[in-house]
Formats: structure tokens, C-alpha cells, sequence
């Protein structure tokens, strides 16, 4: 696929994966349109970017209206929409027993719902253009992790409806790829909501030793050219994934392992 000739709607552009696969496409010649709710990043976005076809707009996906907003600004400035590439999302970090269901709510309007709306309005231009959509989900979207009760009930969301979606597509030429980047250095744990629906304000992992957005908007892109099913990124989340499906009980333990010390949350 030549991005050259392509519209690219990236969803939640200004952080992370999606300021990565942002400059990567503009790097590609791709016309690009992004929305995110800080308008001081995507100002700065812009102006990191002179000259080159990229259109932003200040957009909370968790709203249908702000959706709605933003896909009619994009194919009125560009007439068209060949790949979208639902990226924006939100994280939580509390126990079950101490989660507010404000929590859960803001997780799941922003994770799934901002995914179903964006879709759904753009569509009919997709399917148009036989083109691309795309999902930025979650090994979480595949095997439940604790203290994520909410991001993993999104993120299981979200590949079911996708997949859905791809299904009922089949003989229409539109693509559609769900991504489950793995642990992944962004913002998105230092914004992750806590039981109260606050940011947390700090990750409670290994930043530096994860893989950096770049190499996974890379990797991204890849699969949108290979026209692929599914993407499962770094090997723990490989590990993550089949274990789960093969030998859940066992997954459970390591999981459990993985996330709590002594019976207490850590990661």
C-alpha cells in the first residue's frame, strides 16, 4: 500500500502510539486528520509539522456529537476517508472491590464507544474507498488482567465488535485489524484512571524497558499495508495470549504472579 495517496484518520494523535503513527504517516506523504481532548498538544503537533497536510480538531471520542463533529470536518476537508485508525483510549488501575463505577464508565465510553462512533461515521466513506479500520486494543482485549477490570471489559468489547464488523465485511473489500500492542512506552498508564476516576500521575511500570511507540506505530503500519487480521505485539504478549488459550488455569497463576506481591496490586 502507498500511504502517499491515502486519508488517515488517527484517533487520540497527540501521545504515544498515536503521535507516533501521526509523524510516521506524514512521513509516508499520507494526508492526515487526528483529534485528541488537549488542544496545547495538538497545537503543538501542528506546529511541529509545518506545511505538511495534517488537520487537527479538539475532540473527547467518549461524546457521539464530538465524534460526529470531527468526521464531518474530515471529509469536508478532504473529501474522503480511506483508513481509520481508532487509537484513542484510556487505562484504570483498582481492585474490583475498590472501583467507583465512574471508573468503569469513562473506560468503557472512551475505549469502546469512541470506537463504535468514530466507526460508524466513517463508514460509508470507507467502505467507499474500500479501505482500512482499525483498532488499537489490548492484550488486556484478550486475557483479563487484574486491577484492570475495566480496560480488559473494553478492550474484550471492542475485538468482539470489530470482529463482528470484519466479519460482516467480508466481501465488501474493507479491511479491518484489531492491535494489541503488548506493554508499550506512552502516557497511558500515567493517565490511567484510579478507583476515584482520577489520573494516577504516574506509571507504575518500567517505562524505559518496554517497546517505544515508534517501533509500534512501525509495526502498525505494516500490518494496515499486509492488509492483516490481527496484530500481537512483543513476545510477553505472544506468551500472554496463547497461554491464556491453551492452559488458562495456569495462566491465571502467572498472571496473578505477574500483577501482586504478597497480596497487594504492584503493577
Amino acid at each position: 500500500m502507498n500511504f502517499a495517496n491515502k486519508v488517515v484518520v488517527v484517533t487520540g494523535g497527540s501521545d504515544g502510539i498515536g503521535k507516533a503513527l501521526v509523524e510516521q504517516l506524514l512521513s509516508l506523504q499520507a494526508t492526515v486528520a487526528t483529534c485528541g481532548r488537549n488542544y496545547d498538544k495538538l497545537y503543538s503537533l501542528k506546529t511541529q509539522n509545518p506545511g505538511k497536510p495534517l488537520l487537527t480538531h479538539t475532540a473527547d471520542v467518549s461524546k457521539e456529537a464530538d465524534c460526529k463533529q470531527f468526521i464531518e470536518l474530515v471529509l469536508k476537508t478532504y473529501g474522503r476517508i480511506d483508513i481509520l485508525v481508532n487509537n484513542a483510549g484510556v487505562s484504570m488501575r483498582s481492585l474490583v472491590t475498590e472501583v467507583s463505577f465512574d471508573t468503569l464508565r469513562q473506560v468503557m465510553d472512551i475505549n469502546f464507544w469512541g470506537t463504535v462512533y468514530c466507526t460508524r461515521f466513517a463508514l460509508p466513506s470507507i467502505l467507499a474507498q474500500k479501505g482500512t479500520i482499525v483498532g488499537i486494543t489490548s492484550i488486556a482485549g484478550f486475557r483479563g488482567l487484574p486491577g484492570r477490570s475495566g480496560y480488559s471489559a473494553s478492550k474484550h468489547a471492542v475485538n468482539g465488535w470489530l470482529e463482528a464488523l470484519r466479519t460482516e465485511l467480508l466481501h465488501t473489500g474493507v479491511n479491518v485489524l484489531w492491535v494489541a500492542p503488548g506493554f508499550t512506552a506512552s502516557n497511558i498508564r500515567n493517565v490511567a484512571l484510579n478507583k476515584e476516576a482520577k489520573p494516577q500521575g504516574e506509571s507504575p511500570m518500567n517505562e524505559k524497558a518496554m517497546m517505544s511507540s515508534e517501533t509500534c506505530a512501525d509495526y502498525i503500519l505494516k500490518a494496515i499495508e499486509k492488509r492483516k487480521r490481527t496484530l500481537v505485539l512483543t513476545s510477553q504478549g505472544h506468551q500472554a495470549v496463547w497461554l491464556n488459550k491453551l492452559f488458562p488455569s495456569l495462566a491465571d497463576k502467572l498472571t496473578y504472579k505477574f500483577f501482586f506481591k504478597n497480596g497487594e496490586l504492584i503493577k
